[in-house]
């Protein structure tokens, strides 16, 4: 497994990749923590809104910044990201509006976001099927190569994670992709838990190991390191731009919470199992890269702290003037032309909806 930075925070020299991080400047790893964090409380603040009845659902990230900011820092502009629905550090790295992903989890937009304004697609709630989307865009990027040769090369990054990784798409999706040499990155965040099933009951050999089955490169790397994440991804990413084919990275990490804020992940793991991965944190790692190398001092880091504040009210007055959602919009954009069982459904659903109707008070009392 890849590790440039251990669980103390100190750098290990590597060969293959070392090279990428120390071709940074300060500023740049400087970011890398500075993403991490104010995506963590870009997530504090989105499980707030959850638990207070502002979002139907939501998806938690904790413990996986490093491998979503890693990966999504070594992406050009050009290359283009198939998120699941958990990339939000990915989407930050591209440059969205962190508010706009509530939109999908207000309810209010089928998306949020236009996908060809950053090269983010928008988040798929469908396990795996991303994968074939993204072998399908990364054919494209050949073909238009080809008719046009001075188009700047690009590869596309297909993320999934450890339990979608047991869908028949993400099999024909490498399949399709090393028999056509795509240029498509395949990335794994390996959080050691599909909901409730841990990962040894999916798969008796590591993930990564699937490659050689396509004739593919495999790479397993330290999920919570963040520099080696990016060394990886970067490495990758050229490969793949360069011609030669698609690769499949595992980042190994750990979903800390639950699996979405409907889910009880005490039900079905040990405190102790999460008490070792808290022990990883990757944000604390870097700090203390940051603090024993002199890259960042106490200034820099309440800086960080305060700017996820300013973010955090950003995204909370945001989305509470999104208002609410008109579920009957819903209905009406199934099918191009009317249909008439969404008349029936929409029908059931309204008389649904009537019987809460509050009831009157009762004078003198209370209802």
């Amino acid at each position: 497994m890849v590790q440039l930075l251990d669980a103390h925070g100190k750098r290990h020299e590597e060969a293959t990749f070392g090279p990428y991080i120390d071709a940074l400047d300060a500023q740049t790893v400087r970011g890398f923590y500075r993403d991490m964090a104010t995506v963590r409380r870009f997530d504090t603040e989105a499980t707030a809104l959850q638990r207070q009845g502002e979002l139907a659902l939501w998806v938690p990230v904790v413990g996986q910044e490093a491998a979503q900011i890693g990966s999504g820092s070594a992406m050009r502009s050009a290359d283009y990201a198939f998120p699941t629905y958990r990339e939000h550090g990915v989407a930050l790295t591209r440059g969205l509006d962190l508010a706009d992903l509530l939109k999908l989890f207000r309810g209010i937009s089928n998306g949020g976001w236009d996908p060809r304004e950053k090269n983010f697609h928008l988040y798929t709630l469908v396990l795996a099927a991303q994968t074939l989307h993204a072998v399908g865009y990364a054919m494209g990027i050949q073909r238009d190569l080809i008719a046009e040769p001075a188009t700047e090369p690009a590869a596309v990054v297909a993320y999934f994670g450890d339990g979608a990784s047991s869908e028949g798409d993400v099999h024909e999706s490498m399949v399709f992709a090393a028999s056509y040499n795509a240029p498509v990155v395949f990335f794994c965040q390996n959080n050691n838990w599909a909901i409730s099933v841990p990962f040894e009951v999916q798969s008796k050999i590591p993930l990564v190991n699937r490659a050689g089955g396509y004739g593919i490169p495999g790479i397993r790397v330290d999920g919570n390191d963040v520099l080696a994440v990016y060394a990886v991804t970067k490495w990758a990413l050229d490969y793949a731009r360069d011609g030669h084919g698609p690769v499949l990275i595992e980042a190994s990490t750990y979903r800390v919470g639950a699996h979405t804020t409907a889910d009880d992940p005490t039900k079905y793991r040990p405190n102790a199992e999460e008490e070792a991965w808290k022990a990883k944190d990757p944000l604390e790692r870097m700090e203390r890269y940051l603090r024993a190398e002199g890259l960042a001092d106490d200034a820099f880091f309440e800086q960080v702290k305060n700017d996820g504040d300013e973010l955090a009210a950003h995204v909370r007055s945001a989305t509470l003037a999104l208002g609410g959602a008109d579920i009957r919009q819903k209905f009406a954009t199934v099918y191009a032309e009317a249909h008439p069982l969404v008349a029936e459904e929409l029908a059931w659903f309204e008389n649904y909806q009537a019987s809460f109707a509050d009831a009157e008070t009762p004078q003198g009392g209370a209802a």
